[in-house]
């Protein structure tokens, strides 16, 4: 009667065999198709900057601040918001109630009986931004220049700071842009609204009036 291999050395072999099989085929290395360039838009920019600033801010409330505020360089405004709910800008489409907000009016209001200059204004606008305090977050001026104010807003129990812009373009008009926005998060419970519209109403008290109100 003829022997018949053991399965377990048959296998062994016949895998053996393989492997060298496969070793002297050539390796062909295939170029994968190149991917067309898209460009990134302002949005995108400041939203993957946002998700940054979120990972760098797990172990700190106050989160990191954002390197693209102050005025734009392309096109003369403040930045755009990320996708977020927690950001209000006067940059924004009007169609965006999210995020769109109206700017502000330094000679607009009812109350005005003179015009007065936009260094003026910008000695009001400071004045109501150090004596109004909303949700009792501690006001923080960090920059100042002839045209711009930066200003961190500090929550009193986990110290969370929002960024909040003010911005007299060039031009005859007395307009105010502005922005105000959470570091981190998704959600603000409306506070940066509310602290916008809290500035505002000391505002109009001395003559300043909205686009529209909200």
């Amino acid at each position: 009667m003829a022997s018949i291999a053991s399965p377990s050395i048959y296998s062994y072999c016949t895998s053996q065999d393989h492997k060298k099989r496969i070793s002297t085929v050539p390796r062909i290395a295939l170029r994968q198709p190149q991917q067309p360039h898209r460009q990134i838009s302002r949005r995108e920019i400041i939203l993957r900057s946002s998700e940054l600033a979120i990972t760098g801010a797990i172990f700190s409330f106050s989160g990191k601040r954002p390197d693209y505020l102050g005025v734009q360089k392309n096109t003369p405004a403040l930045a755009l918001c990320p996708s977020t709910k927690n950001c209000i800008s006067t940059s924004e489409n009007v169609s965006d109630i999210t995020h769109y907000t109206p700017p502000w009016n330094y000679n607009g209001g009812r109350t005005r009986k003179k015009p007065v200059s936009r260094e003026m204004a910008m000695e009001e606008l400071l004045q109501v931004i150090k004596s109004t305090k909303p949700d009792k977050y501690t006001p923080k001026i960090v920059e100042k220049k002839d045209d711009y104010v930066l200003v961190e807003y500090e929550s009193p129990i986990l110290g969370i700071v929002d960024d909040v812009e003010f911005w007299f373009p060039p031009g005859k008009k007395s307009m105010v842009e502005y922005r105000s926005a959470s570091r981190i998060g998704n959600f603000d419970f409306d506070v940066n609204r509310k602290r916008i519209k809290a500035l505002r109403m000391e505002l109009e008290k001395k003559g300043w009036a909205s686009e529209a109100s909200f």
